[in-house]
């Protein structure tokens, strides 16, 4: 496989997109395949040594087996794409790799395909590793400064950026390991969890799809796994009602321009801590088992003298280890870059201090976002596999037209 390139190239390019995971990496496709712009006029820039390692990592530590979208939402062009590579790749039978309902793809398939469409379009070899620090916008040009200290200079940047490096902690789990209690987070950047290291006795923090995965993970027939969730188990097929993605919910949403409003609408909107059907069942039967132990109730926990003693409500019990699953922080992305950027160029942000961009998630005539940032726009799927395909239509749509 081509490996990424770690010195920026010198020459302007047409587009540059910060951010090598889902969105980062379809947009990139989208604008290659679809609005002609040439492969070698498209740059990712990433931290990550590959392009989508956030979403390896994310999935591998949770253990996640079945995504949690349909099987048309994936990386490619066409919607059919990925489930044509599973017949292609897999000969003798594509059975295990989508499961109900909607055909959802395997982890290990999803995975694969990606990789396929990576090479495919050769997105490592346009891949430059590096932290986006800083951006300048002219009439002209956008000019990117790297960590590294090099500029990229590019006609349109695309801010691709998710809240992958924002993961939530409680302030008593800051205070815990402040006081050298084993407490990790699952989305941690750069922690890989590794079952095996963790000892007997272990209590997983957060209700959702993500807290009861890990947990199910990490049952072993001899470890005492302990799953704490602030409020009574949520099921869910998808984490927002599937009219979100089309005009049934959506044309209500763009006929209210209030930026309060459709932030109000986007929150409400969203299964937030929800599960999935299927996990739905995996847990229910360890908890038949007794292999995980359920808590419900507001979480703390503190040092004992050999141990962590957790509390939950009224109850307590001890653990060797805690592994956050609380998600990430509901703070817009992008940190200092865009503190910077919004100061400098005055550009419009919402009361949230959300973007506010036009149809064509235009911030700036220099400057387009995808994923998180666009979510005023692009309502609550905009996180998801499907936002970015929505994100895709709306730049394609406007690369057509020479912005």
């Amino acid at each position: 496989m081509p490996q990424p390139d770690h010195a920026v190239p010198p020459a302007r390019h047409a587009w540059v997109i910060v951010g090598g995971g889902i969105h980062g990496v379809h947009l990139a496709v989208r604008l290659i395949a679809e609005a002609g712009v040439p492969r070698s006029q498209v740059t990712i820039v990433d931290p990550a040594p590959e392009l989508l390692a956030s979403w390896h990592r994310c999935t591998g530590n949770t253990g996640m087996t079945y995504l949690r979208s349909p099987a048309v939402h994936h990386l490619d062009v066409s919607p059919w794409s990925l489930q044509k590579y599973a017949q292609k790749a897999y000969p003798r039978g594509t059975k295990g790799l989508f499961t109900a309902p909607y055909d959802r793809p395997s982890v290990e398939l999803f995975a694969a395909h990606s990789a396929d469409v990576v090479a495919r379009y050769g997105l490592s070899e346009r891949h430059v590793q590096g932290r986006a620090t800083g951006l300048s916008l002219t009439c002209e040009e956008a000019v990117l400064t790297l960590d590294s200290g090099a500029e990229l200079r590019a006609e349109q940047v695309v801010l691709a950026l998710g809240a992958s490096e924002q993961p939530h902690w409680p302030a008593w789990a800051r205070a815990l390991a402040a006081a050298g209690g084993a407490v990790r987070h699952i989305f941690a950047p750069g922690y890989a969890l590794d079952p095996s290291d963790l000892p007997d006795r272990v209590a997983v923090i957060g209700g959702g799809i993500s807290g009861a995965q890990t947990a199910l993970r990490l049952v072993n027939g001899e470890r005492a796994v302990h799953l704490v969730t602030r409020h009574p188990i949520d099921v869910h097929d998808f984490d927002s009602d599937p009219g979100w993605i089309g005009p049934r919910n959506m044309r209500r949403f763009h006929a209210n321009p209030d930026p309060a409003w459709r932030r109000r609408t986007i929150t409400e909107a969203r299964h937030k801590g929800s599960l999935a059907v299927d996990v739905h069942k995996q847990l229910r039967r360890a908890l038949r088992h007794g292999d995980v132990r359920l808590h419900q109730g507001e979480a703390t926990a503190h040092r004992g003298s050999d141990d962590i003693r957790v509390d939950v409500g009224d109850s307590s019990f001890s653990v060797d280890a805690v592994l956050l699953a609380t998600g990430f922080e509901g703070q817009r992305p992008g940190g200092k870059l865009l503190d910077e950027l919004i100061a400098s160029h005055a550009l419009p942000c919402a009361d949230c201090g959300y973007p506010l961009v036009d149809r064509g998630l235009r911030w700036h005539p220099r400057l387009l976002v995808s994923g998180p940032l666009a979510e005023l726009e692009l309502g609550p799927v905009a996180r998801n596999i499907i936002g970015a395909r929505r994100a895709g239509d709306r730049i394609v749509a406007a690369a057509r037209r020479g912005i």
